[in-house]
C-alpha cells in the first residue's frame, strides 16, 4: 500500500461496481426465481436485466462520485462513510428509475428496485467496513504509516500529539514538534526545528501531515506557517484551540465563501428531533400501559399512608430554559419546604414520608414524568431538569451549565446511569450531560434506557 490514496480509491471503486452489478442481477433472481414473492404479472426476460447492466454501472460510477464516496482520507469516520454510501445508493436508484421511465423500458419492477437498493446498500457498506477494518488493523501493526509534524508545543499541541498516538488506526503518528518559542515546550516528543525549517523537515522525514496547533493568543502566526507550508505538498490541518469556548462539537459553515466556525451548535435539529420525539411518544405510551398497575397501587398507598395529594408538582426548566410543571409521586410532607425554602434532598431527609423514602430509593416517584414526556415537556433521555432558583446559582459558578438546556430534559440520562445523580459533583454531571448532547443518536438513547431498566432504579445517591 502506498502513502497516496489513489490505489485505495481504485480498490473501493472496483468493489463498489462489482457488488452493484451483483446486486442488480441478484435482485432479479430473488424477485422472479426464488419463489419468495408471488409473480402477478408477466415475468420480464433475464436478457433485459443483463442488457441494462452496463448502464447501471455507468450511473453507479457517476452517483458514487458525486456523493463523495471516493473522498478517502485517513481521518474518515464510519458515520461519514455511512452517509456517503446512503446518498450514493439512493441517487443511483433515483437515476435508474428516471432512466427507465424516460426510455419507456419494458423491464421495470418496483419490487426489483427495492431489492436492488437494499442489496446494494448492504453489499457496499459491508465491503467497505471489511476493507477499512483490514487497513486499520495493518496500520496498528505498523504498516501504511505516515509521520506528522505538529506546529506548537502548548497544551493544544500536546493534546493532538496524544490523540494521534491513541488513534493508531489512522496510520498518522506524531514525529515531533516545530516551535519558534522552545521555552514553552514540555513533552516526551522532541522539538525538531523552527517553522522556517518545515520544508526541509518534510522532505527529510517524508512527512505527510502537518497540524498547526498554536494557542489562541498566537493565531496570528498561523498565517506565516501556512505561507511556509505552501512550498510543500503536505496535508495541513488547523487544530482549533477553543476548549473553554466550545461546549458542543465544532461545525464549519460556508457563507458566501466565508468559513464560519460554530462553537455551540446542538446536533438535535431537523430529522433528529422528529426521530427523538417519535421514540418518546411510542416508548412513554408503552411504558404507561405496562406500568399503569404499579402506578395505581402507588397512588392508593400514598393516599392511605399520608394526608395530601397523590402527585407533587414542581417547576423545572427544559428545552431553551422553558419552565414546566414536573410531576412526581409525592414522597414528602405537604409542608416540606414551608420553613427551609427550596433545598436539595439530603440523605435520610426527615421531610420524607415512610413510603416516600422507599419511592425515592427505588426511583418509583419518577414514574409520573412519563406523562410529561407524552405532553412534550420532557424526553425519556436527557439531562435531568433543574429548578429555576438553582439554575440562577449554577449558571454563574459552573462553566457551560446552560448548554444542557439546548435539549429537552429527561427522566434518565448518561450522567444518571454513571452514578452522577442526587447530591454529587455538578461538574461531573455537566461533563456527562455535554457528552450525551454531543454524541447523541437513537442507539445511545436505547442504550441508556436499557441500562436504566437493568440497574438504574436504585442508587446510593437516590434519596
Amino acid at each position: 500500500m502506498k502513502r497516496s490514496s489513489q490505489p485505495l480509491i481504485l480498490w473501493f471503486m472496483l468493489w463498489d461496481l462489482v457488488l452493484t452489478g451483483t446486486a442488480w442481477v441478484l435482485a432479479y433472481v430473488v424477485r422472479f426465481h426464488a419463489g419468495w414473492i408471488p409473480i402477478l404479472h408477466e415475468q420480464p426476460d433475464f436478457a433485459l436485466c443483463l442488457a441494462d447492466l452496463p448502464l447501471v454501472l455507468i450511473l453507479a460510477a457517476a452517483a458514487y462520485h458525486f456523493t463523495g464516496m471516493y473522498t478517502v482520507h485517513r481521518l474518515r469516520r464510519f458515520r461519514e462513510e455511512l452517509i456517503s454510501v446512503l446518498k450514493g445508493t439512493t441517487l443511483l436508484v433515483l437515476l435508474i428509475v428516471a432512466t427507465v421511465f424516460w426510455r419507456h423500458h419494458p423491464y421495470e419492477s418496483r419490487i426489483v428496485m427495492a431489492l436492488f437498493y437494499g442489496l446494494t446498500l448492504g453489499f457496499v457498506l459491508t465491503a467497505r467496513r471489511l476493507s477499512w477494518t483490514a487497513i486499520r488493523f495493518l496500520r496498528q501493526l505498523g504498516y501504511n504509516q505516515t509521520p506528522a509534524l505538529i506546529v506548537g508545543t502548548g497544551r493544544v499541541a500536546r493534546r493532538i500529539a496524544k490523540a494521534l498516538g491513541n488513534a493508531s488506526w489512522t496510520g498518522v503518528y506524531p514525529l515531533g514538534f516545530v516551535e519558534d518559542q522552545p521555552n514553552r515546550w514540555a513533552s516526551d516528543l522532541n522539538i525538531l526545528g523552527r517553522t522556517e525549517d518545515l520544508p526541509q523537515l518534510i522532505e527529510k522525514h517524508r512527512v505527510g501531515h502537518v497540524f498547526i496547533a498554536l494557542p489562541l493568543n498566537r493565531y496570528h502566526e498561523a498565517r506565516r506557517v501556512f505561507d511556509i507550508l505552501s512550498q510543500t505538498l503536505v496535508d495541513v490541518r488547523l487544530v482549533v484551540d477553543a476548549p473553554n469556548m466550545a461546549a458542543l462539537s465544532l461545525t464549519t459553515t460556508q457563507i458566501d465563501g466565508v468559513t464560519v466556525l460554530g462553537l455551540r451548535e446542538s446536533p438535535h435539529y431537523g430529522l433528529n428531533v422528529v426521530v427523538k420525539r417519535a421514540m418518546d411518544i411510542v416508548l412513554s405510551l408503552l411504558a404507561l400501559i405496562i406500568l399503569s398497575p404499579v402506578m395505581i397501587v402507588i397512588a392508593i398507598l400514598i393516599k392511605l399512608t399520608s394526608p395530601g395529594p397523590i402527585f407533587y408538582r414542581q417547576e423545572r426548566c427544559s428545552l431553551n430554559g422553558k419552565r414546566f410543571q414536573m410531576l412526581k409521586f409525592r414522597s414528602m410532607r405537604v409542608d416540606a419546604e414551608a420553613q427551609s425554602g427550596p433545598v436539595w434532598c439530603q440523605e435520610n431527609d426527615p421531610r420524607r414520608t415512610p413510603l416516600g423514602a422507599f419511592l425515592r430509593r427505588t426511583s418509583l416517584d419518577e414514574l409520573p414524568q412519563l406523562i410529561n414526556v407524552l405532553k412534550g415537556d420532557m424526553s425519556l433521555v436527557g439531562p435531568r431538569p433543574e429548578r429555576p432558583v438553582f439554575i440562577q446559582q449554577f449558571k454563574k459558578t459552573i462553566p457551560n451549565y446552560m448548554i444542557r438546556h439546548c435539549v429537552k430534559a429527561g427522566i434518565t440520562g448518561w450522567a444518571q446511569i454513571h452514578g452522577w445523580r442526587g447530591n454529587t459533583s455538578l461538574r461531573k454531571r455537566i461533563e456527562y450531560d455535554l457528552y450525551y448532547i454531543t454524541h447523541w443518536n437513537p442507539w445511545l438513547d436505547l442504550r441508556i434506557l436499557f441500562m436504566t431498566a437493568i440497574k438504574g432504579w436504585t442508587d446510593k445517591h437516590a434519596y
